[in-house]
């Protein structure tokens, strides 16, 4: 019996990825700015492009043997289905979350976003300002809540607005870059 090596032949996954990240995070952070209220408009996509693109964008990047790019889109994919599940609490006898355990929720993920940002290193600069942009962002929305500060909160925002902007970018750039097989945009 013998074995053969296969290529995968599966697309890129992480333009998919990060447009899910990109526009659900600008669309959060357009909130946490000030410029529009927590609706049913950013839990919904939160829930789709958000969550669930991004999980499969991780699990196409395990199919791809990407270990950063699956770790990276599979938790944030679980990280938006997990902010919808606190916002909208559907456990009963569950108390609601307070500041205090939403400083320490977001400041986990600001320090696992720290360690991804250094596995950036050896990645495009595009990718590093997407996760350096990010780290910042969950450690302003984790001292937010600690400090219950509205103005570190709505600076955290502009930086969403920036960090989702940049993923954005990247994504564009993935694809453009692709599909005319040449530096369109500079990643």
């Amino acid at each position: 019996m013998s074995t053969q090596s296969t290529q995968s032949t599966i697309a890129n996954p992480a333009p998919l990825g990060l447009l899910g990240f990109g526009m659900t995070t600008c669309l959060l952070n357009l909130h946490n700015a000030g410029f529009i209220p927590l609706s049913i408009v950013i839990v919904v996509m939160g829930f789709a492009l958000g969550g669930a693109s991004q999980i499969i964008a991780g699990i196409m990047e395990f199919k791809k043997n990407n270990t950063f790019g699956a770790t990276a889109f599979t938790a944030y994919g679980f990280f938006w289905w997990s902010l919808i599940l606190i916002w909208i609490n559907p456990f009963k006898g569950i108390e609601a979350a307070d500041s205090m355990s939403m400083g320490y929720y977001l400041g986990l993920w600001g320090l696992f976003t720290l360690f991804m940002f250094i596995g950036t290193l050896k990645h495009n600069r595009a990718t590093q300002i997407v996760f350096g942009s990010l780290t910042i962002l969950f450690l302003l929305l984790s001292l937010a809540n600690f400090t219950e500060s509205d103005l570190i909160h709505t600076i955290a925002g502009y930086v969403g607005i920036f960090c989702g902007a940049s993923a954005i970018y990247n994504s564009m750039g993935q694809i453009l870059n692709q599909e005319f097989g040449k530096t369109i945009m500079p990643l």
